[in-house]
């Protein structure tokens, strides 16, 4: 008889256990899932950052775009046509490309325009630096030329910088060229220049401030301290006005920064291709 009472209260228990193995793990799961579905998870990662977007550095933008100048090694003419975003570097011959562009990094046209304000906007600072002098007038539309262009490191295409060449019109004869920017590579996104060629005032060799001037731009492009170039061959230029330095570039590169200046049609410039 007492066997048979505990038999009978061992049938409730049977019914609790079987009920808790069929539902228990799903109404678990679900209880699990309401506190983590439609609401905000914070994880703190080994890395700390929120995000990673791919930048180069003003030294390796220099670099590269060096590189470029002294390659300039184009595509087929076919591809000098195409987009910065569609471009194929597959195609590309070479270490370094300089190749003709239409967009810029947002993927959107840009007028010539763009490329005259942002190097007004560079050759004012470099005037407010005192590495060119206030004679140097404004760039106007009809009489200059902007192209923008795409300076690339074929193995790593994500190593390109976008700058703009402007050109003085040459198509205007015996055009007044005194105290007018000739040539120049800017920056399209920030409108740094990285090289120019510029009329100046009557002045001779001895009276540019070389060092003063290289240091002036190094600092305005973020560059570091200047190293002055050793073992610098006499005729790499063809004036014997120039003095050579280097700054450091990427890896194991470095770049050769060149001021020069022509004597007698007073043109001083600054350069980073050969």
């Amino acid at each position: 008889m007492r066997a048979k009472k505990i038999s009978l209260l061992l049938i409730p228990v049977a019914v609790v256990i079987v009920g808790l193995a069929v539902w228990g793990p799903e109404e678990l799961a679900r209880y699990r899932d309401g506190g983590i579905i439609s609401r905000i998870q914070w994880e703190e990662t080994e890395l700390g950052t929120e995000g990673y977007r791919y930048s180069l550095g003003s030294n390796e933008k220099v670099y590269i775009l060096s590189k470029c100048l002294n390659n300039r090694i184009l595509p087929e003419s076919d591809l000098s046509a195409v987009t910065r975003t569609e471009l194929d570097y597959q195609d590309l011959t070479g270490t370094y490309a300089f190749v003709e562009n239409r967009k810029d990094t947002s993927g959107q046209e840009v007028p010539a325009q763009r490329g005259i304000d942002l190097c007004n906007q560079g050759l004012q600072e470099l005037k407010d630096l005192g590495i060119l002098p206030e004679e140097v007038k404004p760039l106007e539309a009809p009489s200059y030329s902007a192209e923008l262009y795409s300076a690339i490191d074929v193995p790593e295409p994500r190593n390109n910088v976008l700058v703009w060449k402007i050109s003085l019109n040459s198509g205007k004869q015996n055009a007044r060229k005194e105290n007018c920017l000739l040539d120049a590579y800017v920056d399209a996104d920030t409108g740094k220049v990285y090289e120019f060629y510029v009329r100046v005032p009557a002045i001779s060799w001895e009276q540019v401030d070389v060092e003063g001037m290289v240091s002036a731009w190094a600092e305005y492009m973020g560059l570091g301290k200047p190293q002055e170039y050793e073992n610098t061959n006499p005729l790499s230029e063809s004036t014997p006005y120039f003095k050579k330095f280097t700054f450091t570039g990427m890896e194991e590169g470095s770049t050769v920064v060149t001021v020069g200046f022509y004597e007698g049609i007073n043109e001083l410039y600054l350069k980073i291709s050969r």
